[in-house]
């Protein structure tokens, strides 16, 4: 069979023509479309993002938190490192009476202040939920303590319960009297309880705001219909509603009562009341821990016991939590 190219024409071959042009899919290596290259990830790319968070947190919690526990197994003190004395320490806190003072008066800070900030600020959050003309102003003026420097907040209230306050002042002209608020030792504690609830209310109060926010309002209706009154709805529609918030609440107010410092510190002074009657635990570990002949490591025991109690106040909680769920 004779060939079509004309005379002289140049036909090339396959060879010389060279491969032909890979279809998308064959040959190796992945698909590289117009204008896109394949990156590859570096395995430790994501910890470069990390790295600012994990050295704050290395610096400022984990290692405190490690030398503290290695230091309260020591004699150290301000200016000499100390040697291991074991137990030593923990052994001095059991006839240490000042540490079960503190222990004492950190307990019932939890106890007279707990229950107050998990129900005063849901029924702040209730009167303060309803969309009425001006109820912003209610809203700011209840979270302004929150906002407030707790020196600030403590030197105020020192100044309006002294013996030449404001409140004896108004007690005194209505022909009560004085009431020694700052001089006696369960009034100066009550008294520091009741600032540091005055203080939380605002910020536990926005925490069930939004709580409530998540609420059906056909429940409250349904109720409604059933003649429930407002007290019935709050107890059967509301509290089972917000019953997690209130757990929450609830730990990190147990916790924060266990470890008051500021509000005892500025009412009480640093020898914590009369006598040291109203020192807390951590006050006694400032007490104990600092100056240039501070016991460094025996206040690390008592900080150390701190933590554990308050571990064990959140696991508490969890667990009744954990008890009424099932």
């Amino acid at each position: 069979m004779k060939s079509t190219t004309a005379p002289g024409a140049y036909a090339p071959d396959s060879a010389a023509a060279g491969p032909a042009p890979r279809s998308p899919g064959s040959g190796r290596g992945p698909h590289r479309g117009p204008g896109r290259a394949v990156r590859r990830q570096l395995p430790f790319i994501p910890w470069l993002f990390a790295a600012p968070g994990l050295l704050i947190v290395g610096a400022f919690s984990l290692y405190p938190f490690l030398s503290t526990l290695v230091n309260s197994f020591t004699d150290r003190r301000t200016l000499i490192p100390g040697r291991y004395v074991g137990l030593a320490n923990f052994r001095e806190l059991v006839h240490d009476e000042m540490f079960w003072i503190g222990l004492r008066n950190s307990t019932l800070y939890v106890v007279g202040v707990v229950p107050a900030l998990v129900v005063l600020p849901l029924l702040l959050a209730l009167l303060v939920q309803r969309h009425i003309p001006g109820i912003t102003f209610f809203r700011s003026a209840f979270y302004t303590p929150v906002v407030a420097s707790i020196v600030v907040v403590g030197l105020i209230w020192v100044w309006m319960l002294d013996d030449r306050g404001l409140v004896n002042s108004v007690l005194e002209a209505v022909g009560i009297g004085t009431i020694g608020f700052l001089s006696d030792q369960w009034l100066l504690l009550f008294s520091a309880m009741a600032v540091t609830v005055w203080k939380g209310l605002g910020y536990y109060m926005i925490i069930y705001l939004a709580a409530l926010a998540n609420v059906p309002r056909e429940l409250h209706e349904a109720a409604a219909v059933d003649g429930a009154g407002a007290v019935r709805r709050f107890v059967t529609v509301t509290v089972p509603a917000v019953r997690s918030t209130m757990v929450l609440v609830g730990a990190l107010s147990s916790v924060a009562a266990f470890k008051v410092f500021s509000e005892v510190y500025l009412m009480a002074g640093p020898s914590g009341g009369p006598a040291g009657e109203d020192t807390t635990l951590v006050m006694l570990v400032q007490r104990v821990g600092t100056g240039l002949t501070g016991r460094v490591g025996y206040a690390s025991a008592i900080s150390v016991v701190v933590f554990a109690v308050t571990v064990a106040l959140m696991l508490l909680v969890l667990r009744a939590d954990r008890k009424e769920d099932a």
